[in-house]
This record gives structure tokens, C-alpha cells and sequence, in this order.
């Protein structure tokens, strides 16, 4: 992980979810210069009429004419309201891989049917955005300062002067109060909230946090370790400061936590280790960072991760540090973790 840009980020406090961002690996994606338009078998945008207002969660409030129609969203926020029939013209963030495949972080999107207009950090390509007409500009925030997820720093003031902002604070709280702002947004969008599709998302995602509370008091012992792997570090996250950490500690799952003094240098979300010490937390099971941007479990090749217990064990899954919020994207990350529980055995 490349220093400089670490610092940067730390500094500013909004490395994503506790994960580290293996930006080595992001520098290293698709540049900010791919595009496509919108077909015609894109989801319904917006249907509402007459004027259109959302408080978002800097306390500010849009206000405008009518619904959005030309909305330009972070990857995950556009993932989210697509599966809320919401549709939006151009995305910034994580959305294709090297490969040209659809990046973890665009859901179910068709990524060939959005302009994409940066997909690394520090990209934004500010002439495409104004191309697109933008009647507002939708991303997360992971710190209390209002920061827009993925908007450059260096050219963020050119971007607020194009269209209005909302912003979805993912910033020290569980992970079912962003969910809940997510649907209020998408439903003024003009989303169909009633659907059954919708309606039974979110009644499977309620009896997966029921499974996920039962596994974690059936065993109590199990200890969950939260990691994220780059080529020089193994980045060990507190559940303080995660939407989804924090809502599984609440449901009872029983996590390492480092002590705050480690953390500090990741801002509060992380404690980094080298590999050589990745031993230094005794865990049962570890959820490793899913995101494109990190090595994966089958990809590390270190022999002090291979005689970890948990790996031995075969007891590592997928985490999703910056969970697309929709109730259906986030059901799984709840019976994944809760079927580890079920299964796991105490080897720590």
C-alpha cells in the first residue's frame, strides 16, 4: 500500500469500513475514460411528479423542480437504487475490473449502460460530468465532516457547482440506519417500495439478522477476526466506526478488537500488521475484505497466513466493508457470516 496515498487517506479518516484500500491494486484499474449510454431496457427512473426535496445526512436539503432524472451516484449508491428500479446516467467509483468485468461494488448493474466517469481514486472526469446534465450527485460519507466518497478533493468544489449533492453517512452507526436512509431515498426517487421483490428483501434480510443473532448465541467462544490483505500489510479492523461490524457485534458476535492506541494509526478503523505478525490476534473465523482492491484469501501466498488456525481450518469468508445498501445485497453478508457461526469449530 503505497504510503503517501495511505497517509492521505488516514488523514482525512475515511478509509472505507476498517478495510484498507489496497490502492496499489486501484492504480492499477480501469482509468476514468470508459463510457456507454443509457439502453432502453434500463430500469424505470424516477415516476414521481411536481417539486422534489431529500434531507440528506449533513442536514442539508435538495430542493428541486421535479425528481431527479440525470442522477450521477457512487457505484455502490447506483447499485443500491438500481435494485430499487431507480436508474442513474453515470457512476463514479469502483465498476469495471481490469478485466472489464463488473466490479464487486456495481451489484446487479448493467455497467455497460452507465457513463462511468472515474473508476480509481482521484478520478473523476469532471467534463463527462457536466455532459451528462447532472441534476444531483449521490455518494457515502465515511466521516462526520460531510465528505463526499470518491469526489476528488482537488476538483470537488468544480462538481458541487454543476448539480447538488446528497450524501449517505455509512460513518459510526449500524448498518440498518443507512439501509432505512437508502429506501427513503430511493422512494422519493419514485421507486416502488410496495413491490414484492422489495417487500421480500427486506423480510429476508430481518430473519437472516434473527439467524445471525441465534449462531452468535449458540457460540458465544467463536472469535471473528476482520482483516484485509495488501502486499506489504495485513489490516486487522475494530468493529468501531462499520456499519456492518457494529450491527453484527450488537446481533452478538463475538469480534478481536484492537486495542485504540493500534488503531490510531488507520484513523480509528484499523491496526496494521505485518505479515510476519498477522498471528498476533487469536481468531476462530476471519472475514476478509472482498473489494477488488485487496488481495484475496486464495491469492496470498505468505506462509504466516497459511498456518493461521482459521485458514488451516478452512474457515474464512467474504466481508463486504462497503456493503451496496439495499436490504437484498445485504441479506447474504448476514446468513454468510451466521452459517460460518453455525459451522465453525473453536481452533484458537
Amino acid at each position: 500500500m503505497p504510503n503517501a496515498r495511505a497517509t492521505h487517506l488516514t488523514r482525512r479518516g475515511i478509509l472505507a469500513a476498517g478495510g484498507a484500500l489496497g490502492l496499489g491494486a486501484v492504480l492499477a484499474a480501469c482509468g476514468d475514460d470508459d463510457s456507454g449510454s443509457e439502453g432502453s431496457d434500463a430500469k424505470a427512473s424516477a415516476n414521481t411528479s411536481g417539486p422534489w426535496s431529500f434531507k440528506d445526512d449533513r442536514g442539508t436539503t435538495v430542493k428541486l423542480d421535479k425528481a431527479p432524472a440525470n442522477i450521477v451516484a457512487f457505484t455502490g449508491v447506483a447499485a443500491a437504487l438500481y435494485d430499487y428500479g431507480i436508474s442513474v446516467k453515470g457512476v463514479f467509483g469502483p465498476t469495471k475490473t481490469t478485466d472489464g468485468k463488473a466490479d464487486v461494488q456495481a451489484g446487479d448493474m448493467d455497467i455497460s449502460k452507465v457513463t462511468i466517469l472515474g473508476n480509481a481514486w482521484d478520478q473523476f472526469n469532471v467534463e463527462k460530468y457536466a455532459a451528462l446534465a447532472p441534476d444531483v450527485l449521490i455518494s457515502t460519507m465515511f466521516d462526520d465532516a460531510g465528505t463526499l466518497w470518491y469526489v476528488p478533493e482537488a476538483s470537488k468544489d468544480k462538481i458541487a457547482k454543476l448539480a447538488p449533492s446528497v450524501g449517505i453517512s455509512v460513518y459510526d452507526r449500524q448498518i440498518t440506519e443507512p439501509l432505512e436512509r437508502m429506501w427513503a431515498l430511493a422512494e422519493s426517487l419514485g421507486g416502488d417500495m410496495k413491490a414484492a421483490a422489495v417487500t421480500e428483501a427486506k423480510k429476508k434480510f430481518e430473519d437472516a439478522a434473527a439467524r445471525l443473532r441465534a449462531a452468535a448465541k449458540a457460540k458465544p467462544d467463536i472469535k471473528v477476526m476482520a482483516g484485509s490483505a495488501s502486499q506489504d500489510l495485513f489490516y486487522v479492523s475494530g468493529t468501531n466506526l462499520s456499519i456492518d461490524l457494529e450491527y453484527f457485534k450488537a446481533l452478538g458476535v463475538n469480534f478481536v478488537e484492537p486495542p485504540e492506541k493500534a488503531k490510531a494509526v488507520g484513523g480509528g478503523w484499523f491496526e496494521s500488521l505485518s505479515w510476519e505478525n498477522v498471528d498476533k490476534y487469536k481468531a476462530d473465523i476471519i472475514m476478509m475484505d472482498d473489494r477488488t482492491s485487496t488481495i484475496q484469501p486464495a491469492d496470498i501466498t505468505e506462509a504466516t497466513w497459511k498456518k493461521l488456525p482459521a485458514v488451516k481450518a478452512g474457515q474464512v469468508i467474504a466481508r463486504s466493508p462497503e456493503p451496496i445498501l439495499s436490504y437484498d445485497k445485504c441479506t447474504p453478508l448476514l446468513e454468510n457470516l451466521a452459517e460460518a457461526l453455525e459451522n465453525a469449530k473453536k481452533v484458537s
